[in-house]
């Protein structure tokens, strides 16, 4: 399977010129014979530290914008990954919705969200594609064993990770740093391929009202022994992409270290939480 990430610079609130971004980016993708490519967090809506302004912009699942999005991009072989800033009754989620012909696959809503407008996800779907099945986790869920675990026990050969990276100049080279091993551990834990989405920022970051930094790029694709296998350009716009083996899988114990370990040592953290 060829996957793929379209690194790019969305606009806060301009749901029209970031929706176009992502039709450039699915013709690239269909050019390139991709199968499945993502966007970054929240790229449909722009991705703001303030509430007011994250409001201002989001969509609920129904909504025209969502139509909008699967009647423009109906015509692409590829599959779909974007993010958006959802309205559920009164609620606000970090969502990604997957999608492919015009048709809504489903949606992924970020677990560890950090906006405190934001609430936190608890469903982990999978998705299948020509045969191959891929979940979706966003940005700082990527930090945490769980979720990629859950997935990958799911059957997921492939995690798509979408991210929205902002960061101040004192974290940058520690941020950088604790990501790569992050994803490094979830794609050899869990044998997994794992995808790396960043976003970019092209001058003023305009969805950032309280605190200065950079969006740095910095995209790849990563194979389950931790390799990476194409890695975008930083702070420049970029579109990656790579070939990958989804048989290639873990059979260590004969089910996977991750679901073994699962398996293994499950009720015993169970049990030392409690003390």
């Amino acid at each position: 399977m060829r996957i793929g990430h379209c690194q790019a610079d969305s606009k806060l609130g301009d749901f029209e010129g970031n929706l176009a971004r992502v039709v450039a980016g699915m013709e690239q993708a269909d050019k390139e014979r991709v199968e499945v490519v993502s966007f970054p967090e929240c790229f449909l809506t722009g991705y703001p530290d303030t509430e007011e302004l994250a409001r201002a912009s989001a969509f609920a699942k129904d909504s025209t914008q969502i139509m909008r999005v699967l009647s423009a991009t109906s015509r692409f072989e590829s599959m779909l990954i974007v993010g958006f800033n959802e309205t559920r009754g009164n609620d606000l989620y970090n969502t990604a919705i997957v999608c492919h012909k015009g048709h809504v696959a489903g949606f992924y809503s970020k677990c560890s969200a950090y906006q405190r407008f934001h609430r936190q996800g608890r469903d982990f779907p999978v998705f299948e594609h020509n045969g191959v099945t891929f979940g979706v986790i966003i940005c700082s869920d990527g930090g945490f064993i769980e979720p990629a675990r859950i997935l990958a026990i799911k059957g997921a050969r492939i995690v798509f990770a979408p991210h929205f990276n902002f960061i101040g100049a004192e974290g940058l080279i520690s941020h950088f740093m604790k990501v790569r091993a992050d994803h490094t551990a979830r794609a050899v834990e869990n044998g997994i391929w794992f995808v790396r989405g960043n976003n970019v920022s092209l001058g003023k970051e305009e969805c950032i009202q309280n605190y200065e930094g950079v969006g740095y790029g910095d995209s790849y694709i990563m194979d389950p022994h931790g390799e990476i296998l194409v890695r975008s350009r930083r702070h420049m716009e970029d579109f990656i992409f790579a070939d990958i083996d989804p048989k290639v899988v873990d059979t260590s114990w004969g089910v996977g270290r991750s679901l073994w370990s699962a398996r293994e040592f499950g009720p015993m953290l169970s049990e030392a939480m409690k003390r």
